[in-house]
């Protein structure tokens, strides 16, 4: 699948702010080593070789600005990272701190985690493509297991529908205008989200969902690590 509108801008905002706490190690998650360059660096590459990509800003933490460009960007001579930001207290503020470095005349924003290094054009494409028409959209699967929801005692509550539940992963695209509007409005209100879908939800604006890819793993856990070093022999 290809990407139609040629003619847009595009850029891919990276955050890679947060501590990492449950891979358990003293090295934070984005500049762990995965094969030959670090978790982050493999996901800066995916957006690094796709053609339609004009730009990239990658959000971390300020103490972690002069790593991340010593360990994860210049040595790959990444040219399309157009600027490191620092992030803020939660992920929402971070990728608002990203918004206000983005170049002023683009048109769909790619939102993608640091540490989920095996996204691939097919889906951004089908993202880009179903955000053309509708404004916002997240790639997702189809939830696996059967969902229990618990009362606060620990005792199921009730059973939804799981041909209903997706598992939302990145990356989440949408028209700059609305993302823009999204982030304004929470600012506003005092809102706060787990992801920038759930912003534009707030709105009353639909938000499309796309078929990701099981593979499209974010590498949180030790056994993450595992899985993403088998997953990497395999694409080589």
């Amino acid at each position: 699948m290809k990407w139609h509108q040629m003619n847009s801008t595009i850029s891919v905002l990276i955050p890679a702010a947060g501590q990492g706490k449950r891979m358990e190690t003293s090295v934070k998650k984005p500049y762990l080593p995965l094969a030959d360059k670090p978790i982050l660096s493999h996901t800066i590459d995916q957006f690094e070789q796709n053609s339609v990509i004009d730009e990239i800003i990658v959000i971390v933490d300020e103490s972690d600005l002069g790593t991340c460009n010593e360990v994860v960007i210049s040595p790959f001579r990444f040219r399309k990272v157009r600027e490191l930001v620092a992030g803020g207290e939660t992920r929402q503020v971070s990728v608002f701190n990203g918004i206000q470095a983005l170049s002023s005349d683009v048109d769909f924003v790619v939102i993608h985690d640091g540490v989920r290094p095996f996204i691939n054009d097919d889906i951004m494409f089908r993202c880009l493509e179903a955000t053309a028409e509708y404004g916002a959209s997240v790639a997702a699967v189809p939830v696996k297991e059967t969902i229990k929801v618990a009362n606060r005692d620990l005792f199921i509550d009730h059973t939804p529908e799981r041909n209903l539940l997706w598992r939302v992963q990145t990356p989440q695209v949408f028209r700059y205008s609305l993302l823009v509007e999204a982030h304004n409005k929470a600012i506003k209100d005092g809102l706060s989200a787990p992801d920038d879908a759930t912003l534009i939800e707030k709105l009353g604006h639909p938000v499309k969902i796309v078929m990701g890819s099981y593979r499209n793993v974010k590498l949180t856990t030790p056994d993450d690590l595992l899985l993403a070093e088998t997953l990497l022999n395999e694409e080589r």
